[in-house]
């Protein structure tokens, strides 16, 4: 009688559970290998628009920018075309980590994640052009006049791009909450009643979300941020109570006898 044959059933089992995570490293190693180089191709292309990025902001909101240690210009350039690459990258990297998950769904689950993936580059979209056409240019014009006759507005480059890009970011990614909200409802995680019930929390949440990511402190900015994140928040209960579904444990039993 041969090893193999004396080998017990759950040996067998580990080794080919051992070899089945090891594929999955391996699928992983190659999807993170794909987003680094969307990462890098996306950030060499954005470095040829950088400069009419920035020249764009600084006349429409008419702003003094300047360089105050000997290496700000060459990180803000940096800062600058790394966030459009990974703004022209995104498309890449949210089809790579979809593409990871998917196997472990339920059918209905990926069926719901499928659905909503244009909903949500469609929210953030929402959110990064509320961020810069309503939020940022009432912000900036308020940061300019505020003491402009004892101090004069000239900001530091690094410092002011830096502002920008993460109230951008910021007020866009909370666009995409109703949609994570419906689809965690679902696949029967959460539930509209429940999400309901949170309201105050929620008020209380995106008043702190909304004083963290204002960049002023006059009540005008921060109602700016307050009212849509409340307005999301709400929308997403609307949208957990019609697409809510229960979650069925899956039966094992059959899938063993098979």
């Amino acid at each position: 009688m041969t090893a193999t044959e004396l080998q017990a059933p759950g040996e067998v089992d580990e080794q080919d559970s051992r070899m089945s995570l090891m594929d999955h490293l391996r699928e992983l190693r190659v999807r993170i290998m794909w987003i680094l180089g969307a990462l890098v191709a996306g950030t060499l292309v954005s470095m040829l628009i950088a400069e009419r990025v920035i020249l764009k902001i600084v006349q429409d909101w008419d702003v003094t920018l300047q360089a105050i240690t000997p290496f700000e210009t060459i990180a803000t350039f940096f800062r600058i075309s790394f966030t459009l690459g990974t703004a022209v990258a995104t498309p890449l990297i949210v089809y790579q980590i979809v593409a990871f998950i998917l196997p472990g769904l339920y059918p209905h689950e990926k069926r719901g994640l499928m659905m909503i993936m244009p909903g949500i580059f469609l929210l953030f979209l929402a959110g990064t052009s509320f961020a810069y056409f309503v939020m940022l240019p009432v912000a900036v014009n308020f940061l300019q006049l505020f003491w402009d006759d004892v101090i004069a507005a000239n900001w530091s480059a690094r410092e002011f791009v830096n502002f920008v890009i993460r109230i951008v970011f910021w007020i866009g990614t909370f666009f995409e909450l109703p949609l994570i909200m419906a689809f965690l409802a679902r696949i029967g995680i959460v539930t509209g009643p429940r999400l309901l019930s949170w309201w105050r929390y929620a008020i209380v949440v995106s008043a702190i979300v909304a004083a963290i990511i204002t960049p002023t402190i006059d009540p005008v900015n921060m109602a700016l941020a307050l009212a849509p994140l409340i307005l999301l928040y709400f929308m997403g209960v609307g949208l957990a109570y019609i697409l809510y579904r229960p979650r069925v444990p899956r039966d094992f039993t059959e899938d063993n006898q098979e």
